[in-house]
């Protein structure tokens, strides 16, 4: 069985969530005369099935594993091979992995010949619920995570829960965090579902894992289809990211996005329950999830300043102001401009603690 969650908008496209989803390529890239495929090295299998599946000839392009991937000097290898095998605006690029590699894709394909079809396939839960669906393509550089990219819609995303059976239980549960977001932004059932079964939540053989990867999808389909460039309601989708992407910095990329975003949900939470807008039971309802599936819900007191130099370069910032998505209530998410450092500190001890 297949399900088929739709994003709309100016380009829309389906995302798929089932098993041996493969077959399910060539519709997407109809027309292409070659396809390049992107891969890290421990997904060689998986790209090679998902190469011969294209219908079409396939270029397999290894990138190294994870964020070490996700740079310019990566994407520019990308387009040489690209070029030196005449690639044309027909042709399609196809992402066989986590975010990462995705995200890598996209942006190799939103920039060459300024825009070629791409179809991310997905391989991680962070990929499944977020990287993958949304169209926002990037590559990481010194100055911090994601600065450079691209809006760049694939043709489809196929999401296939069989990859999940040999993904590493701490990969698993990295995701999560991405879903346990969904949960408070928009859809209260993911926290009930995680809560009654939380076993179930990272088993790759449970419904009660695919109920959740389909109800986090159809979170931030929703969100982007009416806002793709993040020009308003898709900026609640960074719910947690802002001190999860400036950890992810100070770490230099060593913590895994879903580990970071779980700390930063903390904060976020602590944010919205000291700023004066969420009361104080759904505030202990993010650290009691995040705990009864094992993610991290604290960081070093140490590292205070340099998250909040992090935070002030954050693309989520607007004129050197700081925003934060906060919460007024479950799936009642808003924007906290501008907090004076004193309660972003006291926040901060949330964390700390």
């Amino acid at each position: 069985m297949v399900t088929r969650i739709q994003v709309s908008g100016d380009r829309p496209y389906d995302v798929l969530v089932g098993r041996d989803l493969a077959g399910e390529l060539p519709s997407l890239i109809e027309g292409a005369a070659q396809v390049a495929v992107l891969f890290s090295a421990p997904l060689r299998d998986r790209a090679q099935l998902v190469a011969e599946a294209a219908g079409v000839p396939a270029l397999l392009i290894e990138v190294p594993d994870a964020e070490r991937g996700k740079t310019i000097e990566v994407a520019a290898m990308c387009w040489d091979k690209l070029g030196a095998n005449n690639f044309t605006r027909t042709d399609a690029v196809v992402g066989v992995g986590g975010g990462a590699v995705t995200d890598l894709a996209g942006y190799v394909a939103a920039s060459w010949l300024r825009g070629v079809r791409w179809v991310p396939c997905s391989t991680s839960l962070l990929g499944m619920v977020d990287a993958a669906v949304g169209g926002k393509t990037g590559v990481n550089i010194a100055a911090g995570k994601n600065l450079v990219g691209a809006f760049h819609p694939p043709a489809g995303v196929l999401c296939d829960l069989d990859a999940l059976r040999t993904l590493p239980a701490d990969d698993l549960l990295a995701g999560l965090a991405e879903v346990i977001k969904c949960g408070f932004i928009a859809d209260p059932a993911i926290l009930d579902l995680v809560e009654n079964d939380p076993a179930g939540a990272v088993d790759p053989e449970s419904p009660v894992l695919r109920e959740l990867v389909e109800r986090a999808i159809r979170v931030k389909a929703e969100v982007v289809s009416v806002d793709l460039k993040e020009s308003g309601l898709r900026e609640i989708l960074n719910y947690g990211h802002t001190l999860g992407h400036a950890i992810e910095k100070r770490e230099q990329y060593t913590w895994k996005h879903g580990h970071a975003v779980a700390v930063g949900l903390i904060f976020a939470a602590a944010l919205s329950h000291l700023s004066g807008r969420l009361d104080a039971a759904a505030h202990a309802r993010h650290r009691a999830i995040l705990r009864q599936v094992g993610l991290p819900v604290s960081y070093s007191k140490d590292a205070w300043p340099d998250l909040l130099s992090a935070m002030r370069v954050d693309k989520k910032a607007r004129a050197a102001t700081l925003r934060f998505v906060v919460l007024d209530e479950l799936a009642k998410p808003g924007i906290l401009a501008g907090p004076d450092d004193a309660l972003l500190e006291r926040a901060y001890a949330e964390v700390a603690r």
